[in-house]
Parts: structure tokens; sequence; C-alpha cells
């Protein structure tokens, strides 16, 4: 019985060292996620930061043009009347 004895001391240590790593890998994961989740949460709001920046800016320019058009517009029937 020595024998099995000793296999099952090793398994034994095994299996606690097994433990350990796979707790310190539970660790390290979890330290990593938490930075990317950091990381991407940033990168989120810079991207919905300039999404706003960039519907404001088309916003003006489209409010502009419509300006611009109508000016336009009038400017021509202005001339069919004048000519």
């Amino acid at each position: 019985m020595g024998f099995i004895d000793k296999l099952k001391g090793m398994f034994g240590k095994a299996k606690d060292v097994a433990g350990d790593a796979v707790d310190k890998a539970q660790d390290v994961a979890g330290d990593a996620v938490d930075k990317v989740q950091d990381v991407a949460g940033d990168a989120v709001d810079k991207v919905q930061e300039v999404a706003g920046d960039i519907k404001d800016t088309v916003g003006d320019l489209i409010d502009r043009g419509g300006d611009d058009a109508e000016d336009a517009a009038e400017g021509a029937t202005d001339e069919e009347e004048a000519g």
C-alpha cells in the first residue's frame, strides 16, 4: 500500500498547486477584464463625444445650406421678375 499512498500524496500536492494556479489565473484574468472595460469605456465615451460634435456640425451645415438654397432661389426669382 505504500505505492498507492505515495501516488495519492503526489496527486494531492498537484491538486493543491493546480488550485493555487487557477486562483492566480482568475485574479489576473479579472484584472485584465477590468482594464479592458476601463479602456473600452473611455473609447466609447470619446466616440460618443466626437459623434455628437459631428452631428452638430452637420446639422449646422444643413441649416446653413438650406438658408443658402433659399437665398439662391429668392435671387433667381428676383432676376426672373426683373428680366
